[in-house]
């Protein structure tokens, strides 16, 4: 069983920076991609930004240009840095890991932190 811990939300003026660190304890095997999702109130769960162990990255529209994900495979630990956060971007930030091809197959997701772009 895998457990994913999320961290560094809060609130931030708009423009403003924050980085959030998601933590997998457990056994995180090669070909996982680890993601960040959000989910605004009265919104659909959405893709923010995903990235899979070998660094490739995909991110959607509204996030290219100001977040970047990382990963660091040792630590089992994926970040997402954003910049010029708007308050648009505000929402519960999830963190996700997924194999979905290879076994063993799983799907684990944190409980979310939150993030509040306001002035």
């Amino acid at each position: 069983q895998v457990q994913l811990v999320e961290s560094g939300g809060g609130l931030v003026q708009p423009g403003g920076s924050l980085s959030l660190s998601c933590a997998a304890s457990g056994n995180i095997f090669s070909g996982t991609i680890m993601g960040w999702y959000r989910q605004a109130p009265g919104k659909q769960r959405e893709l923010v930004a995903a990235i899979t162990s070998g660094g490739n990255t995909n991110y959607a529209d509204a996030a290219k240009g100001r977040f970047t994900i990382s990963r660091d495979n040792a630590k089992n630990t994926a970040y997402l840095q954003m910049n010029s956060l708007k308050p648009e971007d505000t929402a519960v930030y999830y963190c996700n890991a997924k194999r979905l091809i290879l076994n063993p197959r799983y799907d684990y997701w944190g409980q979310g932190t939150q993030v509040t772009v306001s002035s």
